[in-house]
């Protein structure tokens, strides 16, 4: 049976990539071994739903529309820096979201109730809104120069957007890394 890697998403306004750009190059400058996601792959993750028989990837996509209208667009803002599972010890590097937490939120909760009328499990942990930008590889000296740089961009703002849909997402895992396609949008609001 065919299997596809999938995840619902919001995606980021542009003006967001490239302060994250700036952010990830000064970051850079540490020894840290990070694995900085690209520009065009940064999103807010709403649910990762990992291999997904395809024959039921019409009703994920189904689900996730009808979730998306309980939600009218909002704006959201990106403000923060900070890692899981804490700065001293990072292993996932994110930016924080201020402005418009709650209607994602909202949109998470939706999503979980409409994915699990077609059968997915429900998430057994609390949603908090992030935008990754960096996965740390492995510990050692740099780690602790990387902490130190977080602390320092503890404030960092990354801009706002507009969030106007939530997105279906297939990944296809390739060596210069994963490969995101659209299985189907799912506009916010009636």
């Amino acid at each position: 049976m065919a299997r596809t890697r999938t995840f619902i998403a919001v995606d980021v306004a542009e003006g967001v990539r490239d302060a994250t750009t700036e952010l990830i190059e000064y970051l850079s400058q540490c020894e840290a071994k990070v694995r900085w996601v690209a520009g065009e792959n940064r999103h807010v993750t709403l649910k990762f739903l990992g291999e997904q028989p395809d024959k039921r990837l019409g009703d994920i996509c189904s689900a996730a529309q009808r979730a998306a209208r309980e939600v009218e667009p909002f704006h959201a803002q990106f403000h923060g820096l900070g890692a899981f599972p804490n700065v001293q010890r990072p292993r996932t590097v994110w930016v924080g979201v201020t402005d418009g937490r709650e209607p994602f939120r909202q949109l998470f909760n939706a999503m979980e109730h409409e994915l699990a009328q077609v059968g997915i499990r429900k998430e057994r942990r609390g949603f908090q809104p992030h935008l990754t930008i960096g996965r740390v590889r492995q510990g050692g000296p740099g780690q602790q120069e990387l902490a130190g740089l977080l602390e320092q961009q503890a404030e960092f703002d990354g801009g706002g957007t507009i969030v106007r849909e939530a997105i279906v997402f297939a990944s296809n895992l390739d060596r210069e890394g994963p490969v995101y396609t659209v299985l189907a949008r799912a506009p916010l609001g009636k």
